[in-house]
């Protein structure tokens, strides 16, 4: 438990931490009583688990039947019973689905197709709706009344989520975890503004920072204030995010982000992926070939985790102690893989993981970074965490991770993220902006350039479209509170198009200091959303066209996007609500 935690001051409130990873999901929890400090525990018991004393991660799968019947889910997807069945019956076997929800134009392993006519939504909203159920059942069967416990919680409308993602995911992704939740039928998750509202979401890099503050990772040198580099390697991603501690903003302290957080699709199953490339390419030909997917998951759950170093070969079972062939290097039922072969497997990830952090210590310049702390279920590889620790040795910083439950991190961390709120600022990862025009000037060498984009406006003026107007540079600390505001201006001759407004913001994901024309790197601009308000009270009437003034006001710095339209009447600001449309 936290420290410095303080007693709860509000009403009883249980807050939900999903953490639904690529390979393995965990759920974590808290109930928040009046005046009592708040302690997060994990939900350690879910159907078909063989073990007794149960774990905290589950595996991230749904099995459907041909009708799309969900037949098992989590846990009981490993039951030997259930495998035999999906194969009699050939039911559909949905995984790695969150990785259909990644930007596009990510770099990212080959995904496993999605049941047939199902969508990435309605696969989430099924296994949401699973890991509420367990946490429902496991808070109703282990707290003293438990059931009318969570029935009270349900009535008075005081359950929270909290649902990580990825560093790398934005509002898009966000806005379609939204969905999934409402789709899911989640109690209180509901479509309208106090629905959403009881929804919240956090990367899962600033999810394991709360998780190792929550723990006493923090080490005298970080209490001074330098910098602390979090990696958060798990199945599909590594996310890789740098804080440092401010007491100047409170006698607390607060952590501030300190580099644009990255998010690198080298998890741990990039590395069976590559195993299973070359399985298939050593096998091809030979009367192995339908045993490499035997073969790749085998290595998977046995010869990944014992890989200790080049010297060793990672011998792999996967069939009858007959089944022998020196040429390809299978003994007695068993492929053996070079050493050499094995850590060319982890190299691109290891070696991926090793360049973010140099990355993250250049940005974070001039605060030092101390420290890595190395979390989620990828780190309890020991060949990762020693050539890292190596390779990492020569920035000067020193490696570490929790000596257990580096698994549960991202889950515990959800509830923490809620409840101690230890993160006050955080860091662009991109550019962001809106296209407009400009009125043409010759004389400016960038409107020359583009003379034949030139259109008169309905005050006879020409303008030259596709500027781009900056509103956040990447790289800029943003701290909660902080707005970005742009003025804009709309004419028209008819006012029933100026009646609403819709503004596309944009980022730029190249490398231009001060990216100025969309036109002169298209491929680098992004939409990213629309921002869309009701602005029939602020057109006014000119000679004889209709004018529109108004300011968008963005936050960026909570984790989640916020808009709202600003304009003046006789002087004084208002605002209205904008809606952010995905």
């Amino acid at each position: 438990m936290s420290a410095t935690r303080q007693p709860h001051m509000g009403v009883r409130t249980l807050v939900l931490g999903i953490d639904i990873g690529t390979t393995f999901s965990g759920i974590s929890y808290s109930i928040l009583e009046p005046g009592q400090v708040p302690i997060i525990k994990s939900i350690t018991r879910f159907p078909g688990q063989q073990e007794v004393g149960g774990d905290s991660k589950i595996p991230t799968a749904i099995y459907y039947d041909k009708a799309g019947i969900i037949r098992a889910e989590g846990a009981s997807t490993a039951l030997p019973t259930s495998v035999e069945q999906a194969g009699e019956e050939e039911w559909q076997y949905a995984r790695w689905f969150k990785l259909h929800l990644r930007p596009p134009n990510t770099e990212g392993p080959e995904i496993p197709p999605l049941p047939h006519r199902m969508s990435v939504i309605s696969v989430f909203s099924d296994f949401l709706r699973y890991l509420f159920d367990c946490a429902k059942t496991f808070i109703e069967e282990t707290h003293p009344g438990g059931a009318a416990l969570w029935r009270s919680m349900e009535d008075s409308r005081s359950i929270e989520l909290v649902i990580t993602h990825p560093n790398g995911w934005e509002g898009k992704q966000q806005n379609q975890l939204r969905d999934a939740a409402v789709v899911a039928g989640l109690s209180l998750i509901t479509s309208d503004d106090a629905g959403h509202g009881r929804l919240r979401f956090v990367t899962e890099g600033e999810a394991s920072l709360h998780f190792c503050i929550e723990n006493g990772l923090m080490t005298e040198a970080i209490a001074r204030g330098r910098g602390v580099v979090i990696v958060d390697a798990g199945g599909g991603t590594v996310d890789v995010s740098t804080y440092r501690l401010n007491r100047s903003l409170n006698e607390s302290g607060k952590y501030e982000e300190i580099a644009p957080p990255q998010c690198l699709f080298q998890g741990s199953v990039f590395v069976t992926q590559r195993a299973y490339q070359w399985i298939e390419a050593h096998l091809a030909g030979s009367k192995f070939t339908e045993d490499v997917g035997n073969i790749a998951e085998n290595f998977d759950t046995t010869g990944k985790l014992s890989f200790q170093g080049d010297e060793e070969t990672v011998s792999v079972k996967f069939g009858r102690p007959g089944d022998n062939d020196p040429r390809l290097n299978i003994r007695s039922g068993m492929l053996k893989i070079p050493g050499a072969q094995v850590r060319a497997f982890f190299e691109p990830s290891i070696s991926a993981i090793v360049a973010a952090v140099r990355d993250q210590c250049v940005s974070a310049h001039p605060i030092p970074v101390a420290s890595v702390f190395l979390v989620g279920g990828f780190a309890a590889n020991n060949w990762l965490f020693a050539q890292l620790q190596s390779r990492l040795e020569f920035l000067g910083v020193e490696l570490a991770r929790p000596d257990t439950h580096v698994n549960k991190a991202v889950a515990d961390g959800a509830v923490s993220f809620c409840i101690d709120h230890h993160v006050s600022a955080r860091v662009a990862r991109f550019t962001y902006g809106v296209v407009c025009s400009q009125p043409y000037n010759p004389a400016n060498f960038e409107h020359a350039a583009r003379a034949s984009k030139r259109y008169k406006g309905v005050t006879g003026l020409w303008m030259v479209p596709g500027a781009f107007d900056t509103l956040l540079k990447k790289g800029v600390q943003v701290h909660e509170t902080t707005e970005f505001r742009s003025g804009y201006y709309r004419r028209d001759k008819d006012p029933g198009n100026l009646r609403r407004i819709e503004v596309e913001v944009l980022n730029y994901r190249g490398q231009a200091g001060d990216p100025r024309w969309v036109d002169a790197e298209q491929e680098n601009y992004q939409i990213v959303c629309r921002v869309e308000a009701d602005t029939r009270r602020l057109v006014k009437r000119r000679s004889d066209y209709y004018e529109l003034q108004f300011d968008v006001v963005l936050s960026f710095g909570l984790t989640e996007l916020k808009a709202q339209v600003a304009w003046k009447e006789q002087g004084v600001e208002k605002r209205g609500a904008a809606q952010i449309v995905y």
